[in-house]
């Protein structure tokens, strides 16, 4: 199992935990990673990014937008990105789309370094519906600084 499928089944799982009834579907090549219900009992199914650096803005695929948008419309569909400074959460059935950009990406996120040119949205954080933003603290000193003050000779 990949470092991704184990990001994406703890996000289903902590999810679960705030009510929601999902179930991670990560090998069933799909184009989404997540499908069961909202916390309230509405069809779903979210897609998910894991990301090692920060942007501003959230880079959605097209293709993987319009495959989502396919689906029948009672479906709720999500977009659900984890990066460095937080979590996101898209709703996407009545997001207002920013205009599409083409933009050079690795033609498959984990197998090759192979670039090619995707359409592209990029979402703001503000279109985001649900925004957990980590605070990080600079530690001012270890946990053991103070034990150990004054105790070296």
């Amino acid at each position: 199992m990949s470092i991704i499928d184990k990001y994406e089944k703890a996000t289903v799982d902590l999810l679960n935990l705030d009510g929601w009834a999902l179930e991670w579907c990560g090998k069933d090549n799909t184009f989404y990673d997540a499908k069961g219900k909202t916390p309230k009992g509405n069809p779903c199914v979210i897609e998910m990014k894991f990301r090692n650096k920060y942007y501003k803005t959230k880079l959605l695929e097209k293709k993987k937008y319009q495959n989502l948008m396919n689906m029948p419309e009672d479906i709720v569909k999500i977009y659900f990105v984890n990066d460095p400074k937080g979590n996101y959460m898209y709703w996407l059935n009545n997001l207002v789309m920013p205009e599409g950009e083409e933009l050079l990406c690795p033609k498959t996120t984990m197998w090759d370094n192979t670039k090619v040119n995707k359409e592209t949205f990029m979402l703001t954080e503000k279109q985001a519906s649900v925004i957990n933003w980590y605070e990080i603290e600079p530690v001012k000193f270890g946990v053991w600084d103070n034990y150990f003050k004054g105790k070296e000779k």
